[in-house]
């Protein structure tokens, strides 16, 4: 791996854990919508940096869920709880951004903090690996 790219893989990285700490900040102001945009970024962010380490990336949404799938997913690299979760905030972020009427209840969304937080170490301690032999 070249050094731009290991250099842009940390900086999503660095992204996603900014965006989970954005995230308890919403969630102890009560803003629950906004909340899982933060947590949705997070993760997705952490797929971002992950796919970059194979050399992969997309300039859409769907298409990093979707070579996350195909790559990680899909032969167990990634553990299926974990990819659950990133498409439970895809679909959720959705939702609350762009549908109208839409009000998360907190009480529902808070526990996906931690769920949250784990994705991000998951795929943080594979980065780190493809980093060392890369």
């Amino acid at each position: 791996m070249n050094k731009e790219i290991k250099m842009l893989v940390l900086y999503r990285l660095e992204r996603a854990h900014e965006a989970l700490d954005e995230a308890l900040i919403l969630l102890e102001k009560g803003y629950a919508n906004t909340f899982v945009n933060r947590l949705y970024y997070a993760c997705f962010y952490a797929v971002s940096a992950l796919l970059l380490t194979k050399g992969l990336s997309s300039s859409k949404h769907s298409g990093v869920r979707a070579l996350f799938h195909q790559n990680f997913l899909k032969h167990g690299t990634v553990n299926s709880k974990q990819g659950e979760l990133y498409d439970k905030l895809f679909d959720t972020r959705q939702k609350g951004d762009y549908a109208d009427l839409v009000r998360f209840n907190i009480d529902e969304v808070s526990p996906w903090l931690n769920d949250a937080k784990s994705f991000v170490v998951c795929l943080e301690r594979l980065i780190q690996k493809e980093i060392k032999t890369g």
